[in-house]
C-alpha cells in the first residue's frame, strides 16, 4: 500500500464494499458481524476490508465488553477535503479567467475564417 496518507485513503476508498462500510460506518458504530450482513462473503473477507481502513486511517476499532465496535474517523476527511478543495479553487480560478478572456472579446467577432482568392466560398 503506499506510503502516504493522503495515497492510502484514496487507495482504500477505491473499492466499492469499503466505501459502503464507510457510508454505513458515518450513520453510526457498528461491529464486523452488523458490517458484513448485507453482504455475500466471509466475515473473513469483511474483516480484511476493515483492516485496509484502519490501516489507511478511516476507521478504529475499540473494545466495549465484549463487542469490538469499528468506528469512523471523521479527521481523515478533512486531509481528503483540503486536497480536493485546493485542486477545486485552481480549477474555479482557470475558468474565470477565461470567462473574463471571454467576456472582453467583441461581440461582432466574425467567427468565419477569411476565405483566400480563388477559394470556393
Amino acid at each position: 500500500m503506499p506510503a502516504d496518507p493522503l495515497s492510502r485513503v484514496f487507495s482504500a476508498l477505491a473499492d466499492p464494499t469499503r466505501r459502503d462500510i464507510v457510508a454505513r460506518l458515518a450513520v453510526g458504530d457498528a461491529t464486523v458481524n452488523q458490517l458484513a450482513e448485507p453482504y455475500d462473503v466471509s466475515l473473513q473477507a469483511v474483516s480484511k476490508h476493515l483492516r485496509v481502513l484502519e490501516d489507511a486511517g478511516l476507521v478504529t476499532r475499540t473494545r466495549d465488553a465484549q463487542r469490538r465496535p469499528v468506528h469512523l474517523e471523521a479527521e481523515v476527511f478533512d486531509l481528503m477535503t483540503k486536497w480536493i478543495e485546493r485542486y477545486r479553487r485552481q480549477a474555479e480560478e482557470r475558468y474565470r479567467r477565461l470567462d473574463d478572456l471571454l467576456r472582453a472579446l467583441p461581440d461582432d467577432l466574425d467567427t468565419h475564417p477569411p476565405t483566400h482568392p480563388g477559394d470556393p466560398s
